[in-house]
């Protein structure tokens, strides 16, 4: 049985200096190329990335993904406090 994952990776580089794809697969040690088909959710990465991309984003393995048919959390990290803070 494969598992359909939301992916929030998109939305959490934009929230992270508009990061580029291959900034992040640097980051994370894969390439551009496997971090456009986790965004498009032709990827599921394994727990190993999963938790390499949550930690580039400091935020917990579920604030990136969770099961499509759950409810991703709010993402809660420092930019969004200094987002905050900015006003």
């Amino acid at each position: 049985m494969k598992d359909d994952i939301r992916t929030e990776v998109r939305r959490l580089r934009f929230l992270n200096g508009e990061m580029t794809q291959e900034e992040l697969a640097a980051r994370v040690g894969v390439s551009r190329q496997t971090i456009i088909a986790i965004e498009k959710g032709k990827y599921n990465p394994s727990v190993g990335l999963a938790m390499r991309i949550a930690r580039a984003f400091s935020v917990r393995v579920e604030d990136v993904f969770a099961l499509a048919d759950e409810t991703l959390p709010e993402a809660t990290h420092d930019h969004q406090a200094r987002d905050d803070e900015i006003g």
